[in-house]
């Protein structure tokens, strides 16, 4: 887009929505359709850049990225008229004689920052509700997944309305150009700490953002006795830690709590199932995504450089330089006060917490900051309502992990550190939305709104108040004296 200053094109934008041309239905359609061929028409080819970026295996990359985009799109196509239509809402007496409803409508020009992990959903998801709200939109994607980001703005212009939508490439310099112009909402996913500099850029145009971030989610293992239950359990925690790209993803297992008698027989039975999924030797396996840069490598690396740290390795633990490669690593118990412990992991590095009894690690998660979500391997349901009751994250899942990612009819998103707004399904659509409220009323009035006051208008009121309605009845026939 060199041709074009960055301020013509958000000049073309504004027009666009000021045109009134994306408040129809039938736009909004059209752009979802265009995306939906664009994913269908282009499949190979995302497969190529995402494992061009990140190594990912096209049944990954479709099951995480390509599949849930298809997902979504269809979702909103089938569902816009009702997310469009207004609600009638009842209106309190005080108010009579009187009508309320209220209209979602589009907030205008929005912002999306799209992170590297998931570089075509976490790009694709947040632009469908903005699309299905009617507004008009500039993502940004991650440079640090350079074919997907060359990928979307190649295609994404030949697929959908041009003047509504526009891709912007390029480094921490490109965001902060399109930062320091006034938006009228910021979807942000990536980290806390470049999450703190898109909030200060807004606030000085007051305007309202959504983060996406991360954090350490946990999970706890609460026995080990039952042998169809353990074995089911790993399938899925080994799944949640490295199925998703590696371990990094803000959704992954950062750490595990169980109990400490139960330690050996957890290590030996997570070494049985990675090598079930990634055999004897996970660098030559084709399931398992590598890690994303050299800057990212040397910061995990670093996280293992630590002597107690290092101590603490039971299982893997393999680094090579030359190929950007960390191996599937299991650490017990390292220190709490270590990085590995106390920043988010964001790669193949598991550590297992142990504590006396499972119910200790309601008070160990509470201690540290609220984790985007917490994942509890549990039959127990007295144990579930205390986690569900005893701690704040942004979404609990039981005896899975990962999963409630998919789920369109729960809102995802974080709450604290791990950030705040929520989206996908209807809340994607409702979080780039503004709830109007409409008032209709006729010019039947009462005189008892008005001056000058007297105490038949105060009884009048509190009567209106306290839907008292014989009581209005008998003030109305003069018949209350009281």
């Amino acid at each position: 887009m060199e041709h074009v200053s960055f301020e013509e094109s958000l000049e073309e934008l504004r027009q666009t929505f000021f045109s009134g041309k994306t408040r129809s239905a039938v736009w909004r359609k059209s752009q979802l359709r265009g995306l939906l061929n664009l994913i269908r028409d282009k499949e190979d080819e995302i497969f190529t850049a995402l494992k061009d970026d990140l190594g990912k295996h096209s049944v990954e990359a479709y099951r995480d990225e390509v599949g849930v985009i298809i997902k979504s799109v269809n979702l909103a196509l089938d569902s816009l008229a009702k997310w469009m239509a207004s609600k009638r809402v009842s209106i309190p007496l005080v108010a009579f004689p009187t009508t309320g409803e209220v209209v979602p409508e589009p907030l205008g020009l929005v912002l999306i920052f799209s992170s590297w992990n998931f570089p075509i959903g976490l790009s694709l998801e947040p632009l469908i509700g903005a699309i299905s709200a009617g507004n008009v939109v500039v993502l940004k994607p991650s440079e640090v997944a350079p074919a997907c980001s060359s990928f979307l703005a190649k295609y994404i212009p030949m697929y959908m309305d041009t003047t509504a939508v526009k891709v912007f490439e390029g480094g921490p310099s490109i965001g902060q150009r399109l930062l320091d112009n006034k938006w009228d909402k910021i979807f942000f996913t990536g980290s806390a700490k470049i999450a703190r500099v898109v909030m200060a850029a807004a606030a000085k145009h007051l305007t309202p953002v959504i983060l996406e971030l991360g954090g350490k989610c946990p999970a706890v293992l609460d026995t080990l006795t039952n042998f169809n239950d353990t074995e089911v359990a790993m399938d899925r925690i080994v799944g949640a830690k490295w199925g998703p790209c590696n371990g990094q993803a803000c959704i992954a297992i950062d750490y595990l709590l169980v109990e400490k008698k139960f330690a050996p027989t957890l290590i030996n039975a997570l070494k049985k199932t990675m090598k079930k999924f990634y055999g004897e030797n996970p660098k030559e396996s084709a399931c398992i995504s590598k890690i994303v840069n050299k800057n990212h490598f040397m910061r995990l690396k670093s996280l293992l450089k630590d002597p107690t740290v290092a101590a603490a390795i039971v299982h893997g633990g393999l680094v090579d330089d030359d190929n950007l490669f960390i191996e599937p690593t299991i650490l017990l118990d390292p220190p709490l006060e270590a990085e590995i412990m106390t920043e988010e992991i964001f790669g193949p590095l598991l550590p297992i917490i142990t504590v006396k009894n499972i119910e200790d690690s309601i008070e160990f998660i509470r201690s540290r900051p609220k984790a985007l979500s917490i994942y509890v391997f549990t039959r127990d349901e007295t144990l579930k309502r205390r986690f569900i009751s005893d701690t704040s994250s942004g979404s609990i899942t039981f005896n899975d992990a990962v999963v409630q990612f998919v789920c369109d009819s729960l809102p995802f998103g974080g709450v604290g550190h791990s950030g705040f707004g929520k989206y996908h399904g209807k809340f994607s659509f409702d979080a780039f939305s503004n709830d109007k409220a409409i008032l209709r009323r006729n010019y039947n009035d009462f005189s008892f709104r008005y001056p000058p006051w007297n105490a038949d208008k105060l009884r009048f009121i509190r009567a209106v108040y306290d839907f008292d309605y014989l009581r209005l009845i008998l003030l109305l026939l003069g018949l209350s004296r009281s």
